[in-house]
């Protein structure tokens, strides 16, 4: 699975400015970064998944470069797609970062499956 790496290493050090229960996984093509057991941050070649606030969507989707997560065909809520060419500063990185993060705070962790 390619991602890219320099953002993946940009998301590194912005969430361990805060964050130690961090893990990196695997999945949707790319690096998905964990914080406190919940989905927050995904890395993949030419863009940035993000876990926001649904509450903000209409906001959000407004933004440049940013459209809604749709993995099955079907638009996932409060998940959003952010194409690389608008991360192209520290401070624009930092904005969708620290936005899930701020989400990750209340959002709920997905249930464990049973083994």
């Amino acid at each position: 699975m390619a991602f890219n790496e320099k953002l993946a290493d940009r998301v590194r050090e912005i969430i361990s400015q805060t964050n130690k229960n961090v893990e990196e996984k695997r999945m949707f093509g790319g690096l998905c970064f964990m914080v406190n057991d919940k989905m927050c941050v995904g890395v993949e070649t030419s863009r940035l998944m993000v876990r926001f606030d649904p509450s903000l969507t209409d906001e959000i989707m407004e933004k440049e470069g940013c459209r809604p997560m749709d993995f099955t065909s079907k638009v996932m809520k409060g998940f959003a797609f952010v194409d690389i060419e608008v991360l192209n500063t520290k401070k624009r990185q930092e904005f969708w970062i620290k936005l899930a993060l701020d989400y990750n705070k209340v959002a709920k962790a997905s249930k464990k499956k049973k083994k």
